[in-house]
């Protein structure tokens, strides 16, 4: 890069950062284009796609989150309801994110801190891929981007209003996720440390006191109209119920086989393996961010003061501190998983403070190592599971099957599938309106749509057909629904994970004749007949 480039960058820096942002849009929205929804983000439709908002707000407590996404939902349904509109805001939100995380880390640490975070929110796979789904965390990292950019100015400019935008701002990131609960303790400590550091005036001070008190508030109301009655029978504490139990146990700490330190260093590094999408990146960018965090705390950010680096060190540690303390309490996970996506936030910041330091605050360096973190993530990265390849989950595949469906199954046969199929099927067998769900017996629950009768097995039942599970499954609902010998039933299957008929032949005599469709990997029907040989009882 010329002497002339470097200095025109330098200079247009927030119009450079402004292209930037735009090509995290563009990779955002390619990404939320051309494929089906995933089991998770039926789901979230699911809950929105309500005759009411009360029904709504009602259906969004048998979730583990707070209702914003679903009231969001409900409202923009009502201008289209494909995939790639369904997934506009979440892509909205993740590009405000960029845009917001570059002004605060800018302002924290440098332009060039900040530009080197840019490139990585924007333009690294689980960012990009966290943005481009009916989910909550560009919401919550939109939001929590923005609080801590107006906390910071608020201490700035001395402004109360910016300090009520901070609160706001806070405020709609506890009502995107329960995630926020936990940075917002971060950034309440890191506030109590700027106010004792720094005396502002006491007007200040109140407005903020105040805000604090509106999130406590908040908490209080969520714990216990929703978090208390979460999980409950279930397990130990409320949302731990829903997670530690089943598909996160390995995020929380277990006293009997974990060790304190050892558990928080490996989850730590798990979290950048998953923010990279790549192992042995992931592990480098680990060993960044801890070189970035000894650099803030001893004041060695040579682009602003002692002061500013250690406040700034200071929160980046309180924010992973907090994290991992709560997984050492068995309160929230810990570790690679997108359920702790508020630490992108702190994360990247230490990496960018360590790439420019390494960079000799260069700009063509720093923007080089940035670069080549990217692309070796791009090229090598595998995001973690469940995730199904964009070939397989593309939208041609789910027409496809629709299309058997309604030339091959007759109206009299019934159709039966696991509870992510469920999710999945209905929203497409229902051309996207709200299902009535009919009266069913225990374990199962019935629809109808497109002329065809679903049952499911419910979500406390069976996620998931695969071979070692479905000949019990299949008898139970032969049982449950007294259905008659030679009488016809499709089985059809999509979501992650899945290859049950292909399973079956593996496993069992019984099914080694079995034929079934397949549109991608990840949809598969095929056929029963009630009375055919089965394999015995495990």
């Amino acid at each position: 890069m010329t002497e002339d480039k470097k200095q025109w960058i330098q200079s247009h820096a927030d119009l450079v950062a402004s292209l930037i942002t735009l090509l995290g849009f563009l990779a955002r929205l390619w990404a939320a284009s051309g494929v089906f929804l995933n089991p998770d983000e039926a789901l979230h439709f699911r809950l929105a796609n309500q005759l009411s908002l009360g029904l709504a707000y009602e259906a969004s407590l048998s979730a583990a989150h707070p209702p914003l996404l679903t009231f969001l939902l409900y409202f923009w349904r009502a201008l289209g309801t494909s995939e790639l509109w369904l997934r506009l805001p979440s892509v909205l939100a993740g590009t405000v994110f960029c845009w917001m995380f570059y002004k605060w880390l800018s302002k924290a640490a440098g332009k060039l801190t900040g530009f080197i975070g840019l490139l990585l929110v924007a333009l690294l796979p689980t960012p990009i891929l966290i943005a481009a789904e009916i989910r909550q965390y560009s919401l919550l990292l939109g939001f929590l981007a923005s609080a801590v950019y107006f906390l910071d100015e608020s201490f700035r400019e001395n402004s109360t209003l910016r300090m009520t935008a901070f609160s706001v701002c806070l405020y709609l990131a506890m009502l995107s996720h329960y995630s926020a609960f936990c940075f917002a303790i971060a950034l309440g400590l890191y506030a109590l440390f700027r106010i004792f550091t720094e005396r502002p005036p006491a007007k200040l001070v109140a407005v903020w006191a105040i805000g604090q008190l509106g999130g406590l508030a908040l908490a209080v109301f969520f714990y216990k109209t929703h978090l208390s009655k979460l999980g409950v029978g279930d397990s130990r504490t409320a949302l731990q119920g829903y997670m530690s139990d089943f598909y996160l146990r390995r995020s929380f700490f277990d006293r009997a086989h974990d060790n304190p330190f050892t558990f928080f260093v490996g989850h730590t590094f798990g979290f950048f393996q998953y923010l990279c999408a790549q192992l042995a990146v992931g592990d480098v960018l680990g060993l960044f961010f801890i070189a970035g965090v000894v650099l803030l705390l001893r004041g060695k950010n040579l682009a602003q003061d002692r002061i500013s680096a250690r406040r700034l060190g200071l929160f980046v540690f309180l924010s992973f501190a907090v994290a991992g303390g709560a997984s050492l309490a068995h309160v929230y996970p810990y570790g690679g998983t997108r359920h702790v996506a508020f630490l992108i936030i702190p994360a990247v910041a230490g990496v960018s403070v360590a790439m420019a330091r390494l960079a000799a605050w260069k700009w063509a360096r720093g923007i080089a190592i940035a670069a080549l973190v990217i692309v070796a993530c791009l090229a090598f990265g595998n995001p973690r599971r469940p995730t199904m390849s964009r070939a397989d989950q593309s939208r041609k595949n789910m027409a496809a099957a629709m299309d058997f469906v309604a030339n091959n199954i007759a109206p009299t046969d019934l159709i039966f599938v696991d509870y992510q199929t469920d999710l999945i099927l209905g929203h497409y067998l229902c051309r996207q309106r709200p299902i009535s769900f009919e009266t069913s017996p225990a374990r199962f629950e019935q629809f109808s749509c497109g002329g065809r009768h679903i049952i499911s097995a419910d979500y406390k039942s069976e996620w998931m057909f695969w071979a070692d599970n479905f000949p019990n499954d299949w008898r139970q609902f032969v049982q449950t629904y007294n259905l008659k010998p030679g009488q016809t039933v499709w089985i059809f299957q999509t979501g992650w994970g899945i290859d049950l008929p292909a399973d079956l032949q593996r496993h069992f005599a019984e099914f080694s004749d079995l034929h079934f469709e397949s549109f991608g990997r990840n949809i598969k029907i095929f056929q029963m007949t009630v009375g055919q040989p089965m394999p015995a009882v495990r």
